[in-house]
């Protein structure tokens, strides 16, 4: 296993601010890869997940549902994130049409919401097949995440994000790239266009559910966006 670290950044801000402004970052300490003792129990948590969850997950793969636990618990062995908060995974495998964004209750290992979910511009229009860490690329980008505070913005009450990755999503918070609102992200939409709308890299949820899933999520907890993308796993200390 190659040691591979990754900067990681958490912010220190109100819990309610206005306007899209960036915040600066404090960086803190890397993360190793997983070792046994860390990856061992990550499968079991997987397992008892998946068990509970299995019915009411639509399109969630196990092995996608591994993945995302195995970086939580990298997250929260590594004193990064506090044990126990929510876990958000986003499988851009799936088409547009699908409901693709799922919230995991880690205390209860039940699933709390299900929902669509747009992503960038650039990235594809049915499927998200392309993604970049570049500002102005108005692509999605993979990996790990931590969620920040939210905000007032333009789109709404919305939720920033800070990406884990060093050259896979760590310029989330100066690309702007939050969760927020969208009308191009609602079954209306699909219905009269055949897929979702896009966004400028963001994932854009539909707007009757943001602010409960604002709530649920937001100030640290872990967010995990999934694709089969080889450079991805070949980059990602989460994947190492």
């Amino acid at each position: 296993m190659k040691n591979v670290i990754v900067s990681l950044f958490l912010i220190a801000s109100p819990v309610l601010s206005f306007g899209d402004a960036h915040l600066s970052h404090t960086k803190i300490n890397a993360v190793e890869p997983l070792n046994s003792s860390v990856w061992e129990p990550a499968i079991e948590l997987s397992e008892s997940i998946w068990e509970n969850i299995r019915q009411d997950a639509g399109f969630l793969r196990k092995e996608v549902l591994q993945r995302a636990v195995k970086g939580y618990r990298l997250l929260a062995e590594t004193g990064k994130m506090i044990e126990g908060k929510p876990l958000t995974l986003i499988d851009f495998d799936l088409p547009s049409t699908e409901k693709r964004l799922w919230i995991i209750d880690m205390e209860t290992k039940t699933l709390r919401h299900v929902s669509l979910v747009a992503h960038g511009r650039n990235s594809g229009d049915l499927h998200a097949t392309s993604f970049s860490n570049v500002p102005e690329s108005y692509m999605s980008s993979l990996g790990f995440y931590l969620t920040g505070e939210k905000y007032m913005g333009k789109h709404g009450v919305s939720l920033r994000l800070d990406g884990l990755e060093k050259g896979i999503n760590d310029k989330a918070r100066d690309r702007a790239i939050v969760i927020h609102p969208a009308d191009y992200a609602t079954e209306a939409f699909l219905e009269s266009y055949g897929r979702l709308g896009r966004s400028l890299g963001c994932p854009a949820l539909p707007p009757e559910h943001v602010e409960e899933v604002i709530e649920l999520i937001q100030d640290q907890s872990c967010l995990y966006i999934h694709a089969d993308q080889s450079h991805y796993h070949e980059k990602s200390v989460f994947a190492s």
